[in-house]
């Protein structure tokens, strides 16, 4: 029988061995390897980059990564090493906007602008962005070591005590929580949800004659996955963009350049000033990202005031204290590894970042993110475990890249956010069409994804939060599988949820989740956004 440290070892060999791209020295270099530190380096630069964000660049190269590597096993772990990369080098990269020109990109970035830029205007950049690095590098380990050690330990108590049933209610569970928690309105996020059901639903489950397909052969094969996601994540977010261009006629602002002074070094001082802060966010963050679908947004909200009952001192919050800047960028970037327990154990993903890397594995095969994943079996080696093993050393990898050489790469990235709208966003919206046909080969799909593109419009227009569309739209499958199956081993027995202690337990909190997320909330509304949208 193959031990725990057997598939660690396992996971890091086929990283650093398997399928070397040259050698180095005589030593062979796994193509791995260098897509992780590819998609690092991009991570950064799309995260101070205004206007994109780790998310969007993930979307445009999943399909661009598939239609070279194809669909075989060895395919997964350098897709998926591109993918973590880029989402660890976004989340660093997304502080530099927001310290430097006060641009924030995402509204989590937002928090950092607080004290990042009244530094910047004091001089004071350059300690600044060694701030937000050291403090997001921090709390993105941390949060990473909680994933190593929760996620199998969840995942193995998940398999052992929830059958059909429970995980079905589970996954209403999840989806309630997503639908209620994300956005400034739960009827909103209900009806995001349901939408994303909805299309899902078309021409899929396990009939035998499409279904909701209006007699259309396009139709007769439900819409797919890459040109829902893409459409309503990436072409939404540009028709909205250039929307808002036309109408405000936006012209490029001129960036003022500006002059550090003084002291810009981290000192040892500095850091034993700022590391109750990063702690106590990083606890936050963790928390906040094990949960599926709240994000990274009310993370830095609530490490940031958090920070602020603790601080003592000058300068005070928002006027341009480190402490500001470390207690928001770790709360944020510690949410990144925490939204990969609910994929890794339950199948479930948290935010848009996950979304991809659960497509990545749906698109290619061989793995299934889900409890089954951590099943150690008599005399048989398990596949899909040496594959989370190596996704845990694809992402150990990407923060000693961000440890040793991410801090000078960020801060050499700032010429990025002098790219004019104008031209990015055209570039965008070429980039995810052509990702789209690459994968596809089908005009049709095209089409789709223009729909569900303006269909995302709409929504944002509308201020309907996507992320609950996506992730419902995600689920939908494995909701009617679990649901069908559980129908079929009670004898089809109508009530078989209420038979389930655990089920109704799951549904009873479904509910009061939705009713206790109805009252306002008490964030203010300038503060508030919705997940993966921008402020005004």
């Amino acid at each position: 029988m193959y031990g725990v440290f057997d598939y660690v070892w396992l996971g890091v060999l086929e990283v650093f061995t398997s399928n070397p791209a040259f050698t180095v020295a005589g030593i062979p270099v796994s193509i791995t390897i260098v897509m992780v530190c590819f998609g690092f380096f991009g991570g950064i630069i799309v995260g101070a980059t205004p206007g994109l964000g780790g998310p969007s660049a993930m979307a445009i190269s999943l399909p661009i990564l598939i239609s070279i590597f194809g669909f075989t096993p060895d395919a997964l772990l350098p897709v998926m090493g591109f993918l973590v990369g880029i989402m660890k080098g976004a989340t660093v990269g997304g502080a530099v906007p927001a310290i430097l020109f006060n641009t924030p990109g995402t509204p989590d970035a937002l928090m950092t602008t607080f004290d990042g830029h009244p530094m910047t205007k004091n001089g004071q950049a350059g300690k600044a962005l060694r701030v937000a690095h050291f403090s997001s590098v921090s709390g993105d380990t941390f949060s990473d070591l909680i994933l190593f050690t929760s996620a199998p330990f969840l995942a193995v108590f998940v398999e052992r005590y929830l059958s059909f049933p429970e995980k079905a209610a589970l996954i209403i569970l999840s989806l309630a929580f997503i639908a209620t928690v994300v956005g400034s309105s739960v009827a909103k996020g209900l009806l995001s949800a349901l939408l994303g059901m909805f299309f899902a639903f078309i021409a899929t489950g396990e009939d035998s004659y499409p279904r909701l397909s209006l007699g259309l052969d396009a139709l007769s094969q439900g819409f797919p996955i890459v040109t829902a996601v893409l459409g309503v994540l990436i072409l939404g977010e540009v028709f909205k963009a250039l929307d808002d261009m036309w109408r405000e006629k936006r012209a490029s602002a001129a960036i003022q350049q500006t002059t550090m002074r003084g002291d810009n070094k981290l000192r040892w001082a500095d850091v034993r000033r700022i590391l109750p802060f990063i702690g106590t966010s990083a606890v936050i963050g963790t928390a906040i990202g094990a949960l599926p679908g709240i994000g990274s947004t009310l993370a830095a909200t609530l490490g940031y005031a958090s920070g602020r009952k603790i601080h003592k001192g000058k300068p005070a919050f928002g006027e341009g204290a480190p402490e500001g800047v470390a207690a928001t960028e770790a709360a944020n970037s510690s949410v990144a590894g925490a939204n990969l327990i609910p994929v890794l154990s339950l199948g479930i993903p948290g935010n848009v970042s996950a979304v991809f890397l659960v497509l990545a594995a749906e698109s290619i095969g061989g793995f299934n993110p889900g409890p089954s994943v951590f099943r150690f079996t008599e005399n048989t080696l398990n596949t899909e475990l040496v594959i989370a093993f190596g996704l845990f050393t694809t992402m150990v990898f990407a923060n000693m890249l961000n440890w040793t050489i991410g801090g000078v790469f960020m801060r050499a990235t700032g010429v990025m956010v002098k790219v004019p709208k104008q031209i990015l966003l055209p570039v965008i919206l070429l980039l995810t069409l052509t990702a789209i046909y690459v994968q596809t080969t089908n005009m049709i799909a095209i089409y789709m994804a223009v729909f569900f593109g303006f269909l995302g419009y709409v929504m944002r227009k509308l201020d309907i939060s996507i992320l609950p569309f996506v992730i419902s739209f995600i689920l939908a499958n494995n909701l009617e599988e679990a649901l069908r199956r559980a129908f079929s081993a009670s004898g089809a027995d109508p009530w078989f949820f209420f038979k389930s202690p655990i089920a109704l337990v799951f549904f009873l909190i479904a509910i009061l989740v939705v009713i206790y997320f109805r009252r306002p909330q008490r964030i203010p509304a300038k503060k508030r956004f919705p997940e993966g949208g921008a402020p005004r």
